[in-house]
């Protein structure tokens, strides 16, 4: 993938792709957009192909002359370019969107590619495969052994508490074997440092890694948060895991995710989806502030109300989204003050795929209201499609399924480009801004 830039930040990015400017929205300095339409991601003859599509709304909204934790995220982001000496941990969470990790991952490629030197790392992944649902197409799973599967939007026994990534695998055996490898993705960041997120207190298992067993470092268990960390004197790209558990008792092997980390400077892109899941789910899962505490957010992005969305117009409360996901971002906030939040307006979906659905537009009234509260960012999906009934346009148009809520391939792969292409307006008018006071307080 071509190289966008390797200035203090992207200047040079401002570049002779963008198809004109349009006049500098009113007089907020967070919205005053150079390049408005495109950016050199997008291929601009797509106006054409799709002209339903709203490229034009493709940027970050901001509601607020000022995002003190924005300007700090363009500051780090500009010390991390240049200096190439931190890593910043973007975390991205959603329902079934995310799960399939396809225009996430077009996200997360971009940002570990465009930037010379700036690897970043993996970070959070689930081996959705043992638990016989859609896994991410860039990673594969495999184990000989059977396992039990929890997610968290439809199973709700009492002996099951979530974590982030709101899903379990779990398995009774003493002997288990567990296997992880990249698959069909252009960027596979070695780790040096694998967290296992896994059942609290005693956990009467040794793990081995094979003949890779010679890299192990050490292994440090955390009883208390309920972690194995395993260190390697090398980067690995794959494990073929061994637990062996070390007594007779009768146990069963909870595994909440695993973390691959590394040393490198660069983004760390954790992708948290499950079909099915609302706001109330990740409120209901008992572990997920402690463990977002354990790597805490700089860009904590917010894609989920499809489902919270998909009931009849009278059944939908405004009020009790907005307290949602009110909730869920103070939770957000407590891990990392510091965090920008960007919230996304959700796509157009038709209800039962036959009715459409007003409820996304009372979803975005109360978006831009809890906006305004933490100064946050908006990315107006819903508008980029062209609002009301727009879905079936893109299904007709090959980007969305007959379902009217997916999208196709192709569709998430645009999507991808475009959230890309909206992180980098956004960096350009950060770098334009006369007024940007965190910028000018640290130099």
């Amino acid at each position: 993938m071509q190289i966008l830039g390797s200035l203090l930040i992207v200047v040079s990015l401002i570049s002779c792709n963008s198809q004109g400017q349009d006049t500098l929205r009113k007089s907020n300095s967070l919205n005053n957009y150079k390049n408005r339409v495109f950016f050199g991601v997008i291929d601009s003859t797509l106006t054409k192909k799709y002209p339903f599509i709203h490229f034009e709304r493709n940027h970050y909204q901001f509601f607020t002359e000022n995002s003190t934790n924005f300007e700090k995220l363009f500051y780090n982001f500009q010390q991390m370019i240049q200096f190439k000496d931190r890593k910043l941990n973007f975390y991205h969470i959603g329902g079934s969107h995310l799960q399939a990790d396809i225009y996430t991952h077009e996200m997360r490629t971009y940002l570990q590619t465009n930037w010379e030197g700036l690897e970043g790392e993996r970070g959070l992944i689930f081996p959705f495969d043992l638990a016989r649902t859609n896994n991410p197409w860039n990673y594969v799973f495999k184990s000989p052994n059977k396992w039990i599967n929890y997610r968290s939007p439809v199973d709700r026994p009492d002996s099951i508490d979530y974590g982030l990534m709101g899903a379990i695998v779990a398995c009774p055996d003493s002997v288990i074997q567990l296997s992880f490898a990249y698959d069909k993705t252009d960027v596979k960041p070695g780790f040096d440092r694998m967290r296992i997120y896994h059942n609290k207190g005693y956990f009467p298992y040794e793990l081995n890694f094979g003949e890779d067993e010679i890299f192990v470092l050490r292994k440090q268990k955390n009883p208390l948060i309920g972690y194995t960390d395993v260190y390697f004197t090398d980067k690995m790209e794959r494990f073929d895991l061994l637990f062996t558990r070390d007594t007779i008792m009768d146990y069963t092997v909870k595994i909440f995710g695993f973390q691959l980390s590394n040393k490198e400077p660069g983004i760390s892109y954790n992708t948290i989806g499950v079909n099915g899941a609302s706001l109330p789910t990740y409120l209901k899962n008992k572990y997920f502030e402690e463990q977002l505490k354990e790597f805490p957010p700089d860009f904590f992005a917010f894609s989920i109300g499809t489902n919270d969305a998909n009931v009849p117009y009278a059944s939908f409360r405004p009020e009790v989204f907005r307290a949602n996901l009110d909730s869920v971002l103070q939770i957000v906030m407590r891990a990392n003050p510091n965090c920008a939040i960007l919230l996304t307006v959700p796509n157009d979906a038709y209800y039962q795929k036959k009715y459409l659905n007003k409820n996304v537009e009372r979803e975005r009234e109360m978006i831009i209201q809890l906006a305004k509260k933490y100064e946050a960012a908006v990315w107006d999906m819903y508008g980029i499609m062209g609002e009301l009934g727009s879905s079936k346009t893109w299904s007709r148009g090959g980007l969305m399924r007959d379902d009217l809520v997916h999208f196709t391939a192709s569709g998430y792969r645009l999507k991808g480009d475009m959230f890309f292409e909206s992180f980098l307006k956004w960096l350009e008018q950060m770098q334009l801004r006369e007024n940007n006071s965190f910028y000018k307080k640290t130099n």
